[in-house]
């Protein structure tokens, strides 16, 4: 895929990924986001230096599913799909990070929107087995964060909170 086929919801690397996009790299870079209640997904392919992320803002598509990243059944699928594109395989030994997930509205009822977005991505990775190897998840700040497409390692700021790192 050259960078003029690259759709609006894809972002490359050194770009920031906005809600709902799916940012992939391949060999080299940083993807970034900003999330709140919203969550950062993280799939990362060791052996291919890749990774994915993706900005989900909803646990569920209810059949909308445009754009894929913005729901988490819809934003696993997708990012798999790109990274399988980006690598050149049909099959990945992929990990997964999640970051973000905070109750940001205290005047919600119910289950937090963040903490259902969690949820909803813990049971699909787990139904796929993708391994979660960190998280930095909930709480009430918005975070930051940054991924180094070679090693995998996720940078997270908290906002008043400081730096974190899921290597």
């Amino acid at each position: 895929m050259t960078s003029a086929d690259v759709p609006p919801t894809v972002a490359r690397a050194g770009d920031s990924v906005a809600i709902g996009q799916i940012g992939i790299a391949k060999g080299s870079g940083v993807l970034r986001t900003f999330v709140g209640s919203c969550v950062g997904l993280v799939l990362h392919v060791r052996s291919q230096r890749a990774a994915g992320l993706a900005h989900v803002m909803l646990p569920a598509s209810n059949g909308r599913g445009t754009p894929p990243g913005k729901y988490a059944d819809t934003a696993v699928a997708e990012t798999l799909r790109l990274l399988r594109e980006a690598v050149g395989e049909s099959t990945l030994a992929c990990t997964a990070k999640l970051v973000g997930g905070a109750t940001m509205f205290g005047f919600q009822s119910g289950t937090p929107i963040g903490e259902q977005n969690v949820l909803a991505l813990e049971q699909i990775l787990g139904d796929l087995g993708i391994p979660i190897t960190g998280r930095i998840c909930g709480g009430r700040h918005g975070r930051r964060l940054a991924v180094d497409v070679i090693t995998g390692t996720v940078t997270v700021e908290t906002a008043g909170q400081g730096t974190e790192t899921l290597a």
